[in-house]
């Protein structure tokens, strides 16, 4: 019993290992390497010798180190995908977090709204709150392309909030191929964000 514990803990650390620091985790990322009590009692050595950290119930990362600040927080998007769970459902970041992404407010939120076609769920660490919101399959049509995360962060923005300096920002960050792609997902936005995507394209053409 105890060669089995030994051989779970190797082959968690092994796993840590090739993910690298930074990498958040839920136990379920282990389920194939022995029982749930198994992966739980390694988790919880783990733990106690600081190796990984524990962020909230069930959530865990291989915190990054810096020399002078120690442990750093995770990635807000490394901690909605292991949420999302190991077989990676579909994540879309939105409201005020999309914007952030592409540079249309400076502002990082503490609340950072993902929507998925997973289980919903809300989890607070320290003052951050990652919210993971079940939607509509239309909504998660371009999840995980550049195209998804332009309709939700104008959709956070507003239609009468996108002026000359969202435009340009919107320029500066969508490339010839992002462009087209918004193009064949026009039918997924809104018609006043379809006008803004036919703009942005014939922008990208006349330059």
């Amino acid at each position: 019993m105890k060669n089995k514990s030994k051989t779970v803990d190797s082959q968690i650390l092994s796993r840590l290992y090739g993910h690298g620091r930074g990498w958040v985790f839920t136990p379920n990322h282990f389920k194939d390497l022995g029982s749930r009590d198994a992966i739980a009692s390694a988790l919880k050595r783990h733990k106690q010798s600081g190796l990984i950290r524990q962020l909230a119930r069930g959530l865990y990362d291989y915190p990054k180190t810096d020399p002078e600040l120690g442990l750093l927080q995770p990635a807000t998007d490394a901690i909605a995908q292991a949420l999302a769970g190991r077989d990676a459902a579909r994540l879309q970041p939105t409201g005020a977090y999309a914007a952030n992404l592409l540079g249309l407010s400076t502002q990082v939120p503490m609340k950072a709204t993902f929507l998925t076609d997973s289980l919903a769920r809300t989890v607070h660490i320290g003052k951050r709150q990652i919210i993971l919101k079940r939607t509509t399959p239309r909504n998660m049509a371009t999840a995980g392309r550049l195209s998804g995360l332009v309709i939700q962060a104008l959709r956070h923005v507003g239609q009468q909030r996108v002026d000359k300096q969202v435009i340009t920002q919107l320029e500066r960050v969508l490339d010839e191929q992002a462009r087209s792609q918004l193009m064949k997902d026009i039918r997924y936005a809104p018609a006043w964000i379809a006008d803004i995507i036919r703009d942005l394209a014939v922008r990208g053409k006349s330059e």
